[in-house]
């Protein structure tokens, strides 16, 4: 009987599938029931360093209107400040005691950075309250067409190699489709200590409501097709990077799980699909991946992790753009 058992961030995991960081995973009795119903890892809900300052911010105005907290108390201030961030904190490294007491699966945490500078005492907490990874969910907007792209990357490499010098918890990127050399990005973060890396991350889009002539949000979750650049990066990138690879978006069937694994992915992250099915389809999809290995006579996933990617295969040409040039040059 074919095995799912694989290593991921050098962590054992029962099977691939993880649950991606969403509302999903934002609380213990829905961490329960993904871990009851056969998720070999969980990604808790990102902590949103936007959402900490802002809280803070609030939080202090209210001070300054009840306790009369002037600029020249700014001793003050710096304490208050960090109080309320610190307590802001306190919700999530409770949820991270809680998992890591109750589930026997991985738990990794997830914070969703801007800078730096605010995360390398909270990435401590988190893994002082016991997780066992920390997902970075590094997207920092830029809307300035005078910032050069070299630029960006950097703050991207500081804010992994800041979190490395004060954990020693390992750590994954999730990264978002939108560089200039996604290889290079790639490459310089797994070189910095990532050990691993999230293709792709999914960001909220904004609609236009035609009638109402207003905004309004776009589809929030992946369709059955959106796995395919995730696909082409990490059959691209497998054997060239230290970091482990891991596949994020478009994963609704077993059939995904497996292209990404024989792309080059050590695990995959699933999420829509659970908000789709419930967690009950986690065993459907883990019974696809069986039924498939022991059809092709493997025992381990390891035995065709990375069998597709570009550098094991005869015509490395089809994860390149040309070939795509070729494919559609009959099509009027």
């Amino acid at each position: 009987m074919a095995e799912l058992i694989t290593q991921y961030l050098g962590l054992t995991l029962p099977n691939p599938l993880i649950a991606g960081s969403s509302g999903l995973t934002a609380e213990i009795g829905q961490l329960k029931n993904l871990a009851k119903n056969g998720i070999g890892a969980v990604v808790l809900k990102s902590l949103f360093e936007e959402q900490i300052l802002m809280e803070a911010e609030h939080d202090r105005q209210e001070a300054r209107k009840h306790f009369m907290l002037y600029a020249d108390h700014a001793e003050s201030f710096d304490y208050l400040d960090m109080h309320l961030r610190r307590e802001a904190l306190e919700d999530y490294l409770q949820l991270i005691r809680q998992a890591k007491k109750e589930l026997m699966i991985p738990v990794i945490a997830s914070i969703h950075c801007l800078t730096p500078s605010e995360w390398t005492v909270f990435a401590s907490r988190i893994h002082e309250a016991g997780a066992d990874a920390l997902e970075l969910n590094i997207a920092i907007p830029v809307y300035d067409a005078g910032i050069p792209s070299a630029v960006i990357e950097q703050r991207y490499v500081e804010i992994l190699a800041a979190i490395r010098k004060t954990v020693s918890l390992p750590l994954a990127v999730k990264l978002a489709p939108v560089f200039t050399n996604p290889a290079a990005m790639i490459s310089s973060l797994s070189e910095k200590g990532a050990a691993g890396i999230v293709l792709f991350n999914r960001f909220f889009s904004p609609g236009i409501d035609i009638e109402k002539m207003e905004l309004c949000p776009a589809e929030k979750l992946s369709h059955e097709d959106d796995y395919r650049q995730a696909l082409r990066w990490i059959a691209l990138m497998h054997g060239k990077v230290k970091a482990d690879l891991c596949a994020s978006g478009g994963i609704h069937s077993a059939e995904t799980v497996i292209k990404q694994l024989l792309a080059g992915a050590r695990a995959v992250q699933v999420t829509s699909v659970l908000y789709r099915h419930g967690p009950e389809i986690i065993s459907s999809l883990l019974a696809g991946i069986e039924k498939w290995m022991e059809h092709k006579g493997f025992n381990y996933p390891d035995q065709f992790i990375g069998k597709m990617s570009r550098q094991n295969i005869s015509s490395p040409e089809y994860f390149e753009r040309l070939q795509f040039m070729k494919y559609f040059s009959g099509i009027q």
